[in-house]
């Protein structure tokens, strides 16, 4: 029989399974049951949510998954594994047909269970501009997760991020799609080539919510989730071979995605021929019916799922517990039924799961192994972002003999950890249970790092709170120093356990609590101050940051530049050097030392541009023109520092950009250009290429990111770059609805970020 687009091959053992099963057994491959769910919360609404159906009745007749056994509370991994082995034996040997379980986990830091190595968050991999590197890091995270029986991990976020006000913004990549689906797409390979599938989430829209607001309704425009929502999905899928994806929370257009077949089925299996597994995200099936009430009770939701394209009801039995029962009276189509079960039925087979031997469970497994500790440390190296330096940075230990570190996450190893990191995700709700890694804080590494140095050290204030009472033994503490290190901003956690992460929305944008009257208290002593934001999102920094030559007419709260480029600075001091971190893991704090030493030169940049105000929002820089700074309104929603943008310790010039005179549309064209370190130390560029359609039959965005590519320096050297850049990268939906390449002229540039056009040229399509 010919197979519908997006339908798995028929395999043979799978059939033959699927004739022998009964409707109940059909029914339990299509569920997960979360057996350690407890209280603690863990996922939205999970402590209301608690299966009330026992884990034996669930998995008498098998069970499809088996929800975060390792990733719940803190689990000696070794025991866990012994105790894993022997209910996948139960499964094979005292259920009917001996279908082992799926596990599944989350892995958006590296594996989130007790004792595993924390990568940084992925916002850092999208500052690093490193696909490969991130690849890298997916295949470490997978060889964890192999290792303890982990088929499935919840991971990567491809949400393009649209407002940093939403909490989640620290699991997101980027504003812009192509390092969203580039990164992205390399955690997928590198995840999967361990055996391990990754799961896509949230398709789709997700970040798109009004106002930042999580689950919130989502009004995007059909062109808005074409062209700059969908294509890190389908990158994923086509390019990375995907086997999972995730739904998202949100409705668009008030038709909630776990109930939306024109996305579950109709994109992502007719248009791309995705053949995996559609999982739902924790209990989107149930919000159909009490959340969202599209549907009139459990068995409506799990029809209109079901039939929209979700195969699999996570984390535990509940609107899918009525399908066998739903297919007796007629009320679901027993093919439907079929369809997911075969599709589960597959990717078990695919996994080994129909063949596996459980006799052998690991008795020693090290998660934090110093290779990986070493991708860590490099990651988090290569995604700090210098924002602004008067020349303090790199620090020198003759003139830095007295070294004052202030601010709440100065010594705080929780500070840099992202949401879903196991330390902030569950050993918050486990007072008193050690890590299980090694976490060294910002003031451990730089004593390390500057071991003739005298330190003193202070918090200065807490994250949130109006606690002044610290403030002045902050300020003595930077009036006896040379340097003052001041390290400020988030504390990663769910639903208002924190500052940022899933539920943690904001409705302005300036740093927690009162660490900017801390900073400037600091920076009024006169002792030149090193400003560390160690954030989960983008925060207004203005304040904090010089204003940036040529950004005419920009006004900050620190002076304006005219219209000439020229700067009329405020009388207000400034920080002699800002670092933007996002989350960088456990070897976050060695990686900003080194840095701030100068034994590694930054080239971070920023993946989403940095806000000048949250009344600003939502805003990406990839607008159209209107969509700027104009004569005709008088808000100014131009970022304080712009996609892309990040200093380095040296300087590096670019110029010479060549392209073809026309390319035709499907063609590849080549753009090169000279990149030359013209400083005196040797450093990494992030080479961006951005091109602008000057003439379009819509508004098309006034820059837009087609390649980019990261190139080591020495001193003085210089080296050609050359992108090779489809030009369907250009390609956007037209007023018929179809996404096109049209002819016309293509300006393109090269420069230090997406508004910085050092080097320019035109093509023209034909």
């Amino acid at each position: 029989m010919p197979q519908s687009p997006g339908s798995p091959t028929r395999s043979p053992r799978v059939e033959a399974l699927l004739a022998r099963m009964t409707l109940e057994e059909k029914q339990a491959q299509l569920v997960g049951y979360w057996i350690d769910q407890g209280v603690e919360v863990v996922a939205p609404m999970s402590g209301e949510k608690k299966s009330s159906t026992r884990y034996e009745d669930a998995s008498a007749n098998g069970i499809g998954h088996l929800t975060r056994v390792y990733g719940t509370r803190p689990v000696d991994p070794v025991e866990r594994a012994a105790w894993l082995w022997a209910e996948q034996r139960r499964l094979q040997q005292q259920t009917r047909l001996g279908i082992p379980a799926i596990v599944h986990e989350e892995c958006l830091t590296g594996l989130a269970a007790w004792k595993a190595a924390t990568f940084p968050t992925p916002l850092a991999w999208g500052a690093s501009f490193d696909p490969a590197l991130v690849e890298e890091v997916g295949a470490a995270v997978g060889s964890s997760m192999r290792a303890l029986g982990i088929h499935q991990g919840l991971a990567p976020v491809l949400d393009v991020i649209r407002d940093p006000r939403w909490g989640r913004v620290d699991e997101c990549i980027a504003e812009d799609p192509l390092v969203v689906g580039r990164v992205g797409t390399a955690y997928v390979r590198g995840l999967q080539s361990e055996g391990v599938h990754a799961t896509l989430k949230h398709f789709v829209g997700y970040s798109a919510s009004r106002a930042g607001r999580n689950h919130a309704p989502v009004s995007a425009g059909s062109r808005e989730i074409e062209d700059v929502l969908l294509p890190p999905f389908e990158m994923a899928v086509r390019e990375g071979g995907a086997r999972s994806v995730m739904n998202s929370y949100s409705d668009i257009d008030g038709v909630p995605l776990a109930a939306d077949p024109r996305y579950l089925t109709g994109i992502l299996r007719e248009r791309w021929g995705f053949d995996g597994v559609v999982v739902s995200d924790y209990f989107s099936v149930d919000f159909l019916h009490s959340m969202q009430r599209v549907a009139a009770d459990s068995a409506d939701a799990a029809r209109l799922a079901i039939t929209a394209g979700i195969d699999v009801e996570l984390p535990s039995p509940d609107a899918f517990e009525t399908l066998a029962e739903q297919v007796r009276d007629g009320r679901l189509a027993p093919e439907i039924l079929d369809q997911a079960v075969r599709r589960v039925l597959a990717q078990k087979e695919a996994l080994g799961l129909l063949d596996a031997d459980f006799d052998t469970p690991p008795t020693a497994i090290d998660l934090d192994p110093a290779e990986h500790r070493a991708l860590a440390r490099q990651l988090a190296e290569e995604s700090v972002v210098l924002l602004s330096n008067d020349g303090a940075l790199p620090l020198d230990p003759a003139t830095a003999s007295r070294i004052a570190v202030i601010g709440p996450n100065a010594d705080s190893a929780e500070a840099l950890m992202g949401c879903y990191s196991f330390v902030n995700h569950v050993l918050a709700t486990h007072p008193g249970t050690p890590a299980g890694i090694e976490l060294p804080t910002v003031v451990d590494a730089l004593r390390a790092e500057f071991p003739r140095a005298e330190f003193t050290s202070t918090t200065g204030c807490d994250v949130e709170g109006a606690d002044r009472s610290r403030l002045p033994v902050a300020v003595e503490a930077a009036t006896q120093a040379d340097v003052a290190i001041v390290v400020v901003g988030d504390r990663a956690g769910l639903f208002g356990r924190g500052t940022v992460g899933e539920g943690n929305d904001v409705e302005d944008l300036e740093l927690p609590g009162i660490q900017r009257e801390l900073v400037e208290a600091v920076v009024a002593t006169g002792t030149p101050v090193i400003l560390i934001t160690m954030t989960g999102r983008p925060y207004v920094l203005d304040w904090a940051l010089p204003p940036r030559a040529g950004a005419a007419g920009t006004t900050t709260g620190l002076g304006v530049v005219d219209a000439a480029g020229t700067a009329t600075p405020s009388p207000a001091a400034l920080p002699a050097a800002v670092l933007q971190t996002f989350f960088p893991g456990e070897e976050g704090a060695p990686a900003l030392a080194g840095l701030l030493s100068g034994r590694v030169a930054p080239s971070g940049r920023l993946p989403v541009s940095l806000p000048r105000s949250a009344g600003a929002q939502p805003y990406s820089y990839l607008h159209p023109v209107l969509g700027g700074r104009t004569d005709v309104t008088s808000a100014d929603p131009t970022p304080t520092r712009p996609f892309g943008f990040g200093l380095s310790y040296t300087t590096f010039t670019h110029d010479d950009l060549a392209v073809p005179a026309t390319v035709a549309a499907g063609e590849t064209f080549r753009a090169t250009v000279r990149v030359r370190n013209t400083g005196s130390v040797e450093a990494t560029d992030v080479v961006q290429l951005y091109a602008n359609d000057e003439v379009a039959s819509v508004t098309r965005p006034v820059a837009q990111l087609v390649d980019f590519r990261r190139v080591t320096l020495a001193p003085g050297a210089e080296t050609v770059v050359e992108f090779d850049v489809p030009i369907d990268r250009l390609a956007f939906t037209g007023l018929d609805g179809v996404k096109r390449v049209e002819a016309g002229t293509i300006r393109l540039w090269v420069g230090g970020s997406c508004d910085d056009e050092e080097t320019v040229t035109r093509l023209e399509i034909v």
